[in-house]
């Protein structure tokens, strides 16, 4: 895996700029500093103001999460992830505490 970033494989965050469809379209995401969220979510006002690319699906820029088994040099190592919404915000649901 080294040198290919961790694809976004689905997003439950459909309020987020950067849902269509269950799909992440920006160029990358972080994930949080000591629970895993998502720290790239922004809330859209309306369903028409979207942002990101439509051709681009998201990958894992950097994971923050130290405790992550998926975590190593603040890289994520998983084959893909899932955004789950827990609690009103959206985490990744792939984290695993090591």
């Amino acid at each position: 895996m080294a040198g290919q970033m961790t694809k976004i494989l689905d997003c439950q965050a459909t309020q987020c700029i950067y849902n269509r469809d269950k799909v992440c379209r920006t160029l990358a995401i972080n994930i949080g500093d000591d629970e895993p969220c998502c720290d790239t979510f922004m809330a859209s006002t309306s369903s028409s103001e979207k942002g990101g690319f439509q051709d681009v699906t998201a990958g894992v820029g950097s994971c923050k999460v130290q405790d992550c088994e998926y975590n190593k040099s603040f890289e994520c190592t998983a084959v893909g992830i899932h955004v789950t919404m827990e609690q009103g915000h959206p985490d990744c649901s792939t984290y695993e505490p090591r």
